[in-house]
């Protein structure tokens, strides 16, 4: 059965980002990368090379959220992207007909029951990670 698998991301959306992403930095030790969040690798993580959780502050007027004022979008990983939307279209859960396939992974859209936007990620394996695993059996 497809499932979520941990948390993929948290993304806060704020009138200054910027000051949002220090706040953190200052007071709860994130360590920031140039685009205004963190990446928290995960050292057990299989396959190897696709665990971290990302952390972003968004602008206040971000359009990424979806329609509203959500203030927090979270990001579930999933091991199977395809099956689980089959199975949340079978329970008529609102899907957002817009994906996304990056190089780190398949993304799409959904609203719980209460209107919130959840992002979905089934992240793709590091090509070398792969690698190492296949030379390994």
């Amino acid at each position: 059965m497809a499932r979520v698998t941990g948390i993929g991301g948290v993304f806060i959306r704020s009138k200054d980002p910027g000051a949002l992403a220090r706040w953190y930095a200052d007071n709860l030790g994130v360590k920031l990368s140039d685009f205004n969040g963190a990446a928290f690798q995960w050292s057990d993580e299989l396959p190897a090379g696709t665990g971290m959780t990302a952390w972003s502050a968004f602008p206040q007027d971000t359009r990424y959220f979806g329609e509203g004022q959500q203030a927090v979008m979270i990001d579930y990983r999933v091991d199977d992207l395809d099956e689980l939307l089959k199975n949340l279209e079978a329970a008529g859960v609102w899907i957002d007909p817009k994906r996304d396939n990056a190089s780190y992974g398949k993304f799409a859209w959904i609203k719980d029951c209460d209107g919130n936007r959840i992002e979905l990620w089934q992240p793709l394996a590091d090509e070398a990670a792969e690698e190492e695993e296949t030379a390994g059996e």
